[in-house]
Parts: C-alpha cells; sequence; structure tokens
C-alpha cells in the first residue's frame, strides 16, 4: 500500500514510522524541513512540501496513492486547505485528523468519512483503562461493545472454562488466554514472553497470571472486573 502523510508532528511521524516497519510505501510529507530531516531515513521517501500549494501537490504520485492522510495537528487552515487539495486533485481515500468540533463539521461538510481522533481516542482508551482497574488494555467495537485483555481473578485459578462459564455467569466470550512463558534469549539468560492459547477449549485450566482476553458488552465487562478486582497494575 502506498501511503502519503501530511504533517510529521508526533502524531504523523509516529503512524509513518508504524507504517514503514509494516512494509508499507510511506511518503511522508511536511512544509518544515527539520522535520522531514529527522524522518528522512525512517520511511520510505521524505519530503519538503506545502500541502496548501495546489501547484506543489501535483508533482506528489496522487493517482498511485492508496491513502492520503492529513495529521497536521497545529494549523486547522492548513489542514483544511491540504484536504481540500487531496479532494480536488481526486485522491481516492482520505483521512484528516480533527483539531475541533468546528474543524471536525466542516471536513464532514467536504465529505470526508474518515476522520481522526488521536488525543480524544486515547483519553478514551486511558479513561477506560483506568476504570476498568483490572483492565491491561481494551480494544473498541462500537459504542456498546469491547475487546478487553483483563488480569485473571484469583478465584479462577485452577478452574477450568466450563467451571467458570463466563458466557452464563456474566454473559461474555472469552477470545483468548494469553499466559506468560520463560524463553532463553540466544545469550541463554531467561526472557519472559506473552504467548496466546489460541482457541480455548471447556477442559482448559486456568492458571495464576492468566490474562482474559474477553468480548461482550461495556457494563457486563465492567461488572467481571469490579467484582473480581484483583488490584493490580501494569500490564505486558
Amino acid at each position: 500500500m502506498k501511503v502519503l502523510i501530511f504533517g510529521l508532528g508526533n502524531f504523523g511521524a509516529s503512524l509513518a514510522f508504524q507504517l514503514t516497519e509494516m512494509g508499507h510505501e510511506v511518503i511522508a510529507i511536511d512544509k518544515n524541513p527539520d522535520k522531514v530531516e529527522l524522518i528522512k531515513d525512517k520511511v520510505t521517501h521524505a519530503i519538503t512540501l506545502d500541502g496548501t500549494n495546489l501547484v506543489a501537490l501535483r508533482n506528489l504520485p496522487l493517482k498511485d496513492t492508496d491513502v492520503a492522510v492529513v495529521a497536521i495537528g497545529e494549523n486547522e487552515g492548513a489542514s483544511l486547505m491540504t484536504t481540500a487539495n487531496l479532494k480536488t486533485l481526486g485522491v481516492k481515500r482520505v483521512i484528516s485528523r480533527s483539531l475541533s468540533n468546528t474543524h471536525e463539521t466542516v471536513l464532514e461538510a467536504m465529505g470526508i468519512q474518515e476522520i481522526l481522533h488521536p488525543e480524544l481516542e486515547a483519553a478514551e482508551r486511558l479513561a477506560k483503562k483506568l476504570n476498568l482497574k483490572t483492565a491491561i488494555e481494551s480494544f473498541d467495537l462500537d459504542q456498546n461493545h469491547s475487546v478487553v485483555e483483563l488480569h485473571l481473578p484469583p478465584s479462577f485459578v485452577g478452574k477450568s472454562v466450563q467451571e467458570v462459564d463466563l458466557r452464563k455467569n456474566f454473559n461474555l466470550n472469552i477470545v483468548t488466554i494469553v499466559r506468560k512463558r520463560i524463553k532463553k534469549n540466544l545469550l541463554g539468560i531467561n526472557k519472559v514472553i506473552y504467548v496466546s492459547e489460541g482457541v480455548v477449549k471447556p477442559e482448559t485450566i486456568f492458571e495464576e497470571g492468566d490474562i482474559l482476553v474477553v468480548f461482550g458488552t461495556n457494563p457486563e465487562i465492567k461488572l467481571l472486573a469490579d467484582t473480581h478486582e484483583v488490584g493490580r497494575e501494569g500490564g505486558y
């Protein structure tokens, strides 16, 4: 996949790094040459260019681009102009970052269907993690359902999946169990790794330190977390 990323602040640069590491062709773009210099060796291409300049944009391989991400996080005007220019030039998929409610309203009026809220989403994930004290990480599927990683309640240790019966008692589905294992590295030093048990069988016995990955409604996940709080912090 070929991706254009406009705006190389913390969010844009991080996105460019990660997509490059995943094997995608990333063209990272910013009007600030210092930001471009910092990232040039970590992405496929890095270009100093002002996205608000329609003429300059025509020099980019827009027809071959699968998606353009406008990650500009400091200037609403520049973000909107860049987005409008990309739409004008026919980029087939444009994803834009919203900086305010008004900004989002304008983006929607421009026909942008994929709008990013990185700060809001990060805050919501942290709020949920703090609210569910036994949670390690959560992944929202919609407003009502999530997939959440939870520390195993002590009362489950030594019992089978069938005995605990989360489906019956909490109306939750177990996606998998993640277990801590000790593995020696190339130097012979023990290293802790976490391994998924894959599809969980009814006869699987829960072990101390297991991490439950469960799916269900947010209130029922919270009920399990609150009922079986173990007071642990951190994750893997």
